[in-house]
This record gives C-alpha cells, structure tokens and sequence, in this order.
C-alpha cells in the first residue's frame, strides 16, 4: 500500500502505533527557529527538522510559512529536548519513489525537465530525482539522425533538449540503488502497434527520406490518425537494401527529404524496415543470362577486405577474386591496382546467392 494510503488508512480508523525510524508523516509547520522548523505532529508529538537535515532542505523550507503541511521522514526518535528528529528532503524524496512506482504500475506518463546531455542520452530530473533517457529510448521524432553516426555530432544534437521538458515513462527503477531510466519512445509503443496492424510486410508504401547515417537512411511513412502526437510512422532502410550494388555512402543513392517508394520487409517489435531495392530489377538475373562459368570478362577493381577483391563487372554487379588466388593480402595488393581493370575467368556464378567468383586471368 502506498506510504500517504497508508497514513490515511491509519488515521480514519484512529490507529496510534509508536513512532519508529522511517515513517513518512504529515504535520504542520508551527515555528521558524534560528536553524531549525518546528512541526506539530499531532498525538504523535512535536518534530524538529534542524542540524544538517535543516541546511540540507533549507532552500525548500524557504517557500513555506506558519500552518502549512509538511511530509517529513522520521530520523530519530524523541530527543534529550522532547522533540522527534525529522528530514524534510527524505521525506521528499521518499514520496518522489513513491509517486514513480505508482505511475510505473499503472503505465503513465510524467513530465521530466532535462539537465544535460552526453553521448549516451539525456539527464532528466523529476520531483528532485534525477535520472536517465537513454539515446535508444527517444522518439522517434526526436533520434538524433546523425549523418555517419558521429558521436560528436549526436552530443550537439542532444544539447538542444537542455532545459526543456519531455513526457516519459519510467522504463527502470530501482529505489535502491537510485537508478531511474526513463523512456520516451514507450509512451507511444501502444498507438504505433496499433498502427501497424494496418500494414503488414510486403505492402509498397510512399515515404519521405528524414535522416542518412552510415548503415542506411530514417524514413516516415504518412499516416492517418487522430492523434497529433503521432505525424507517421519512422521506418528504416539498412544500407543493403538501398540498391542492389554494394554502397559505401547511403547518400549516393537517396537525398533528406526525398519522396520514395518503398516495401514494407519486416515488422517486428514496433518496428519498420524496408526496402527500395525490391522494387528494383534485381540485375544479378541479365548477369545470369550474360554470363557463365569459364567466361572470360573485364572488371574493375573497386575495393580490397580480407577476403579478396571487389571487382566490378556491370554497372550493379560485382564480382569477388578471392584472397587464396593470390596467397596473401599483400600479395594481392601488389598484383591489382584500385581503380584498374583486368581481364578475369568466371569461376563461378550463383544468382540466387548474388555471388560470382572470379579469378585473374595471367
């Protein structure tokens, strides 16, 4: 049972049970002393809040007066002067914990103000307890879409939301160990699994290029509703599905703002992904056609990893001369030159896989 529940509970049955260390009370304020407040706790005797507890909520006490409630948190019991020993910030702070429990428990939001940023997220405080809004946890509209994922640049776009208020929801807590996440994505999870029974993978929808980062591009998908906290659906298209040719930079193939046609490839947990390059003739199906093993073609080298050669064969296809050709990377490196073509023997074509195996021709 909540802690003030309680209290009332105890009150409306006329309960007096003996004070103990930790209970949350509520008296009125009867006196200001030098360095001390003085409560009025009723049958339960009269609290002082003084010593460090005093300078600690100092600044608090300032905005109340003679006759107004307090919460308080018993610190110790009856003193050498008759007064029972009482903090007002632990009280505070106790009912704060207690508030963001309840709304935890019942799925609400709450308004939490931000204090600073790192590249991680946002520092958030709510009723004197600070806590934090994890980068992965904002909304959708409020990701930072970060053009190569620079962390530098994330942190910039992140300070921009200092000193402002966003609604959230208590997506961890521990009272304990005074751990406090907050997520603000969650507050519209419910909506959105509504709006995605309305699409289903496989479906082509228009969408509106709205960031580019290294591993592909943001979109949002217009939609329909109601709710103005809601303006579409966000949706991602990883690099790979971009076009069919291999990409270095999402920004070669689509431009922020530009209108699209997309398919729908996945939804899972609230999420959209997509694809551009399914509503492209795959080409590996005319390289098929044009050629076959034991053919000898002209590439150009386009790119050295580990495991070989990237050599480019028509304008969307590219084929690999594996590494063992040459028995070392730097072996190879010293045989192919960037940028230069060659004339190479297909080894081996697999269009279903979006594979050919070339090998260098002497």
């Amino acid at each position: 049972m909540p802690i003030m529940e309680k209290e009332t509970e105890e009150k409306e049955k006329n309960i007096i049970r003996p004070l103990k260390v930790g209970d949350i009370l509520s008296g009125k304020i009867i006196d200001f002393g030098m360095a001390a407040v003085y409560v009025d706790l009723g049958v339960l005797g009269t609290g002082v809040v003084y010593g460090k507890e005093f300078y600690e909520a100092k600044e608090k006490l300032k905005e109340h007066k003679i006759g107004d409630d307090l919460f308080v948190k018993v610190t110790g019991l009856e003193n050498d002067d008759g007064y029972v020993e009482i903090s007002a910030t632990k009280a505070g702070k106790e009912l704060a914990w207690e508030t963001l429990r309840e709304k935890r428990e019942k799925d609400e939001t709450i308004i939490v103000k931000i204090l600073g940023a790192n590249k991680g997220g946002l520092l958030a405080k709510v009723s004197d307890i600070q806590g934090f809004l994890p980068v992965s946890q904002l909304s959708p509209a409020n990701y930072p879409k970060v053009e190569g994922g620079d962390s530098q640049k994330i942190l910039k776009a992140l300070q921009k939301f200092i000193g402002k208020e966003l609604e959230v929801k208590v997506f961890d807590f521990n009272q304990k160990e005074e751990k406090l996440i907050f997520s603000e994505k969650a507050k519209e999870d419910k909506k959105i699994k509504s709006i995605l029974e309305n699409y289903k993978a496989g479906d082509i929808v228009e969408a509106e290029i709205t960031g580019i980062i290294d591993f592909g591009a943001f979109v949002k998908i217009p939609i329909k509703t109601d709710d103005d906290s809601i303006d579409g659906l966000e949706g991602l298209i990883h690099i790979s599905e971009l076009d069919w040719q291999l990409i270095e930079d999402p920004a070669e193939i689509v431009k922020m703002g530009e209108k699209v046609q997309a398919k729908i490839i996945d939804i899972s947990n609230g999420k959209v992904s997509l694809s551009l390059k399914a509503l492209k003739e795959d080409p590996w199906k005319e390289a098929a056609e044009k050629f076959k093993k034991g053919d000898i073609i002209e590439g150009e080298v386009t790119k050295f990893n580990p495991f070989g050669a990237f050599v480019q064969i028509t304008s969307k296809v590219q084929g690999l001369c594996h590494i063992s050709e040459f028995g070392s990377q730097k072996k190879m490196e010293e045989t192919l030159q960037l940028g230069k073509k060659y004339k190479f023997s297909v080894l081996l074509i697999d269009p279903a896989e979006h594979r050919i195996t070339l090998k260098l021709e002497s």
